[in-house]
């Protein structure tokens, strides 16, 4: 167990506790869930400084910050998740397992805040989470899914499934791709071991759901984008 590990179990985790404490309240306040997005968007720059995570962000200028999207991105590590919240300025939520939605007082703080619990390898019931997703992006909140299912051991890019493109085409909303680089190295898959170290988010432009012919058309062309920023930028 190195040092940052040891800084997440004595810092992030009692951090964490009291924020959700904090969260459960301004859930109360704020149904809609905005005031906890900003106490989550503040959690994952502070996860990110505590750590010594340095997050370049390119391609800022291919989102607005007034509208919504279907954010996909491929899937390195566990800081995606506070990194993304922290570097995107979107009123976001998360698609997450359903397994979080069950941790006392943090899968009800995130329920309430409008992320949505999906039970993975039950079609009907992740059909129905996917439904709701697109309700969250009617509502005009923003949602990131990860296509791939599941996080990469190596870095690189899983096969997609299609249910993230079915909640942008029900849900109305531009895919927004997002390209991230260096969490597989920050947070190795089946390790506590937290490393510092630089992450890159490369954000390229939003792709219309009508602009193709079906669901697969609109998989592929996301897969090709962010296939393509992750050759293109890693080595540089």
């Amino acid at each position: 167990m190195n040092l940052r590990t040891l800084l997440f179990f004595l810092i992030l985790i009692p951090v964490m506790f009291f924020g959700m404490l904090y969260a459960l309240l301004i859930n109360f306040i704020d149904p809609t869930g905005g005031g906890f997005h900003k106490i989550a968007s503040w959690w994952g720059r502070f996860s990110a400084k505590l750590f010594g995570i340095s997050i370049e962000v390119i391609g800022r200028e291919n989102y607005s910050t007034e509208q919504n999207y279907l954010v996909i991105s491929n899937h390195a590590g566990m800081a995606d998740i506070p990194l993304l919240l922290g570097a995107m300025d979107l009123n976001l939520r998360f698609l997450a397992k359903e397994e979080l939605g069950k941790i006392p007082l943090f899968g009800r703080v995130l329920k309430q805040a409008g992320y949505v619990m999906i039970k993975r390898g039950q079609n009907r019931e992740a059909l129905k989470s996917l439904l709701l997703a697109s309700e969250v992006l009617k509502s005009g909140r923003s949602v990131h899914i990860f296509p791939e299912g599941t996080r990469s051991a190596n870095g690189e890019l899983l096969p997609f499934k299609r249910g993230a493109f079915l909640v942008a085409q029900k849900g109305g909303a531009p895919v927004l791709p997002v390209t991230i680089i260096g969490t597989h190295l920050i947070t190795p898959k089946k390790s506590l071991k937290i490393n510092k170290g630089k992450i890159r988010l490369i954000i390229a432009p939003p792709l219309l759901p009508s602009s193709y012919k079906s669901v697969e058309e609109l998989m592929k062309a996301s897969s090709e984008v962010i296939g393509n920023n992750l050759e293109r930028y890693r080595n540089n």
